[in-house]
């Protein structure tokens, strides 16, 4: 079933239209400008390990070159007959092949959704059947694994799934099942370039319709579908635009899988708004990360906090590294080390930039030229809104936010913890499946985020971060739900009660722990563990990383498990 068209009411996108926070275009437009103003102008380069991903060598293209194979790619899921609002799944490592799937998808109307390539049976049966996938793009081979022949051994639970594209240089010569298309990128014929231009003249694009369905973990045991507009994506974009003030001259190196709001809208939107170079990397690999920002003259990158804190600390590996390209970084998603930002600023004379971002739509940002202090760049972000105070960011003009405590009053005095509620364009219009879930909204239309902050600063201009929306782990970057975890280790015979905590980690941020009570008898090891997880085929990045046996776990005296307790005990 189709995504139908406009997410959003007519007269909010009036409203917001008017105000100048919405604008009519499209994503497909700011392409074809860029091609326009760019053609022979290098706009995309593979990961320099891509052989050893997909199998076949690193390319690198120009606006033009990229622009002809995105037609003759959607000329092909024109003929697979794709319409408009159709949700294609699409797993597939940062290479050219995902930028140019994006985009030829949107140019006909075709609604993305993007999972993670650690994503395997037990995550995407689930996201497939949510979102009704129509087909299926991915690649022959992704390391050690077939992703094309494990997604066509799915194909019996995902009623209405048709095709399974698998796509790339080396696809036609790999050991693909049968039923699979394999697609080689080229550039378009005559006929795939009328196809296209006739269907998008017939039924061009509405920038109230969907682009994409990403999913978030948030803190329930199944994953929720957000789907974004035109709109609200490019309203967004102007937030990781502005902070680092990315110009057509710079070079992006993207680290993050393009799955969702980090990899998205902090680099390939802002890429597609400025016809800059873009830089693709994957998974992530330090020495090849070091290598390409010296070798391609990397300008702009982002990267866990931790990352940066081990780089700047490490003598050795900065005596080796080439960083003399760079002159911003990015960071974010947990409160920065002062020492860390600093360290990067006067040691190198490169700015840190602070981000804190959802794929529901939060977009907060501390750039250099609002917070020139490194101290207060790390701690703090800006409240919008703040009486008397004024943000270089366009955004901070669009968006609302506001402070509620535990009874739903307004927090204005600096110091009082409460949740923090957001408005205005960047906000998605709601999750894709909503029957049965809780409104993500309040009373006054603010999307309830879930995450604790506090009003601090001199005139009250700031917002300190105080923790995470309820028991989400983050473990590099990527949302584990507590609840889907114990919910598939509670099935195990020997487990009588779970709970799952995230462990700090200096490299990941977090790990997985796993905290279990046992029937009588029974004993259980980590490996033990993690075999019965791997054999209901979840993520990797999902196993245990630490195991307690408890002969009761704490709870208050509703019974709810005290995770605080649990986070003070080790193995």
């Amino acid at each position: 079933m189709a995504i139908a068209r406009g997410l959003h009411p007519a007269e909010k996108v009036a409203e917001y239209q008017a105000k100048g926070w919405w604008s009519d275009e499209t994503v497909d437009q700011l392409f074809a400008r860029q091609v326009a103003d760019r053609g022979p102008e290098p706009a995309v380069v593979d990961p320099a390990n891509r052989e050893g991903l997909v199998g076949s060598a690193p390319r690198r293209l120009t606006w033009a070159e990229l622009e002809d194979e995105v037609v003759a790619l959607a000329a092909r899921l024109d003929e697979l007959g794709l319409q408009r609002g159709d949700v294609l799944g699409v797993q597939l490592p940062n290479t050219i092949e995902l930028v140019e799937v994006y985009l030829a998808a949107w140019s006909i109307g075709v609604v993305m959704s993007p999972l993670p390539m650690q994503y395997r049976e037990n995550e995407i049966v689930g996201m497939a059947n949510q979102a009704r996938f129509a087909a299926v793009v991915t690649c022959a081979r992704f390391g050690g694994r077939a992703p094309a022949a494990e997604i066509l051994d799915l194909r019996d639970q995902v009623p209405g799934l048709g095709a399974v594209v698998a796509l790339g240089d080396a696809c036609e010569h790999a050991d693909l099942p049968p039923q699979a298309l394999a697609w080689t990128p080229g550039p378009a014929t005559a006929e795939q370039r009328a196809r296209v231009e006739a269907r998008r003249a017939a039924d061009p694009n509405d920038a109230n319709d969907c682009l994409t369905v990403c999913w978030t973990s948030g803190t329930e045991s199944e994953p929720k579908g957000v789907p974004r507009a035109h709109l609200e994506w490019l309203a967004i974009s102007w937030a990781t635009v502005d902070a680092p003030r990315v110009v057509a001259e710079d070079v992006l190196l993207n680290p993050f899988p393009m799955v969702n709001m980090a990899g998205i809208n902090g680099m390939f939107l802002p890429w597609l708004r400025t016809g800059c170079l873009l830089v693709q990397h994957h998974p992530f690999d330090l020495p090849t990360f070091l290598a390409q920002i010296a070798t391609e003259r990397v300008t702009y990158t982002v990267a866990p906090p931790a990352l940066l804190w081990m780089l700047l600390t490490n003598e050795e590996l900065l005596a080796r590294a080439d960083l003399s390209s760079l002159t911003r970084l990015g960071s974010g998603s947990v409160p920065l080390q002062p020492a860390m930002v600093r360290g990067w600023q006067e040691r190198f004379g490169i700015g840190v930039i602070n981000f804190f971002g959802s794929n529901e739509g939060i977009g907060l940002l501390s750039s250099v030229e609002d917070f020139p202090d490194p101290d207060e760049r790390a701690q703090y972000f800006p409240r919008y809104g703040a009486p008397g105070v004024t943000w270089s960011s366009r955004v901070s003009q669009w968006v609302q936010v506001r402070l509620v405590d535990a009874a739903g009053e307004e927090i204005t005095e600096p110091g009082v913890p409460g949740e923090l509620r957001i408005g205005g364009p960047t906000v998605f219009a709601g999750y894709l499946d909503p029957e049965g879930r809780a409104d993500p909204f309040d009373e006054h239309g603010y999307l309830r985020t879930g995450d604790l902050f506090e009003i601090a600063g001199d005139q009250g201009q700031f917002l300190h971060y105080l923790d995470r929306a309820k028991d989400l782990v983050i473990r590099g970057g990527m949302n584990i739900a507590p609840a889907e975890l114990e919910g598939l280790i509670g099935d195990h015979p020997d487990v009588v009660d779970v709970a799952v905590i995230g462990d700090p980690d200096e490299l990941l941020g977090e790990r997985v722990a796993a905290v279990v009570t046992l029937r009588p008898g029974a004993q259980m090891t980590l490996d033990d563990l993690v075999t019965y997880l791997k054999g209901r085929r979840i993520a990797s990045y999902k196993l245990p990383e630490r195991l307690v046996v408890m002969d009761e776990l704490p709870r208050n005296p509703v019974g709810k498990i005290l995770k605080r307790e649990l986070r003070k005990v080790q193995s």
